[in-house]
């Protein structure tokens, strides 16, 4: 089911500012669950980040606010600061064409003083995380007594990170007539037992897995139980990924790795839930920016990450629950592109992959581990990312970043990559071979007349 979004009651404005985004088609998940939304039902949709649900609600929520009443009319939970601060930049670019909509993003991990300001002079949408939302909560600094729409993002991963009860107190907050929106890439008991207690006669939603599996090569690699590591070593020398996510099952496992690849030459970063939030910032910007190639990463602390152009995904363990297995396959082979998946089991571990031959209906196709590479191969990432200590409050913009960079000092604009602003510092990927003189000209230049300091991330 697809089709226009001009068959939908949408204002003028919201239908103009869609077609100006591109916004042509609904995807899936927006052409099943959009009606629904918009006739104010309570929903249950289970579909993954990517699948455009973001937009889904986001465009529900805006069509239904009242612009005259400034007060929080909507609240999104997120699991995670960069889901929500995502979420936000999106809400903002689809609310662009009506004036004075205000979308306010509150989480954790940063400044609380400027978040109160920013709730004194009102709010009709707050995106956040749920323990920087409670807080709010407990010192007034929010209110919910007029919220018509509550939504729910990667709802099944809140669970996971223990917010069960973060939800029910943020919850007794709101109008018990208000709307609810669940999404979730999965669907266990436990999600089963919150939509019972917090939706109406919801309307239930299930969106396919957004990834072909004609576009996604599956290849699965029986090893010996004390050879996982050298075998991981291996695929990773002969396939010589521009960019691979390794899937672990435990935080402990995904940490030893990610240091035990590094003394091997690999550039590679763990992702899981012991990080503090600047340095799971720090990780995703390198990776994103192609200053680190290969993530090691726990299934929690991966959802909800919109990772783009990911060329191959290892299992370095099978998964235990077939659908979570299909869930990472899904991050490589997006948009078109081809992806590879590839999993290493042992023979104790045989169940599981019959558990997912069943589950995708498909016979696995299993390979032989490629041989030992003969000669020293160069695994460095294309990019370094060097850190300045100035970001969006001190008025700074990516264009300023470039421009430090390129105008008077001679680096070329195609040495330069991603350039990420926060609140108080700013991220700029250079290629690893001008990232000495990249860091000397933003030391002992001027970015818009000031001076800041640069470094490495390491």
């Amino acid at each position: 089911m697809s089709g226009a979004f001009s068959k939908l009651p949408l204002s003028a404005e919201m239908l103009a500012n869609l077609d100006t985004l591109g916004y042509r088609e609904m995807t899936p998940i927006q052409a099943q669950s959009l009606p629904a939304i918009l006739e104010r039902r309570d929903l249950i949709a289970r579909a993954k980040t990517g699948s455009g649900k973001t937009a889904a609600f986001g465009i529900g929520l805006l069509q239904q606010l009242n612009i005259r009443q400034f007060r929080v009319q909507a609240l999104v939970l997120c699991p995670t600061r960069e889901l929500a601060d995502q979420v936000g930049k999106d809400l903002r670019r689809l609310a662009r064409a009506t004036h004075n909509i205000k979308v306010l993003t509150l989480c954790g991990g940063m400044p609380l003083g400027p978040q109160l300001g920013s709730l004194e002079h009102g709010a009709h949408v707050v995106v956040g995380t749920p323990g920087r939302i409670q807080e709010h909560l407990r010192k007034g600094s929010l209110q919910l007594e007029h919220l018509r729409m509550l939504v729910l993002d990667e709802a099944d991963r809140m669970l996971d990170m223990g917010f069960q009860e973060a939800i029910a107190d943020i919850v007794a907050h709101t109008p018990a007539t208000r709307q609810t929106l669940l999404f979730s890439a999965t669907y266990p008991k436990s999600i089963a037992a919150l939509s019972a207690n917090l939706l109406r006669d919801p309307v239930h939603i299930s969106v396919d897995e957004q990834h072909n599996p004609q576009q996604i090569e599956q290849i699965f690699f029986e090893i010996a139980r004390d050879a996982r590591q050298q075998a991981l070593i291996r695929l990773l020398e002969h396939y010589h990924p521009a960019s691979c996510v390794v899937f672990c099952n435990t935080r402990q496992q995904c940490q030893e790795l990610s240091q035990s690849l590094r003394q091997d030459g690999f550039d590679a970063l763990a992702l899981h839930g012991d990080l503090e939030q600047k340095e799971r910032d720090q990780v995703l910007v390198r990776f994103a920016n192609k200053s680190c190639t290969i993530l090691l990463a726990t299934d929690v602390a991966a959802r909800g990450l919109d990772i783009k152009e990911l060329a191959m995904v290892v299992n370095y363990e099978l998964s235990r629950d077939a659908e979570v297995h299909v869930h990472r396959v899904g991050r490589t082979g997006r948009a078109g592109a081809a992806g590879l998946a590839l999993s290493l089991y042992t023979p104790e571990e045989a169940h599981r992959l019959n558990a997912i031959e069943k589950y995708i209906g498909l016979e696995a196709t299993l390979g032989e581990l490629p041989a030992p590479a003969r000669n020293a191969q160069n695994f460095a990432a294309p990019m370094t990312t060097l850190c300045i200590d100035g970001g969006r409050k001190d008025k700074l913009r990516a264009g300023d970043i470039l421009g430090a960079l390129t105008a008077a000092n001679g680096i070329a604009g195609k040495d330069v990559g991603k350039i990420d602003i926060f609140d108080f510092h700013a991220y700029v990927a250079v290629a690893r071979d001008n990232a000495t003189r990249a860091l000397h000209c933003l030391n002992n230049g001027n970015i818009k007349g000031r001076q800041f300091k640069a470094r490495y991330v390491d």
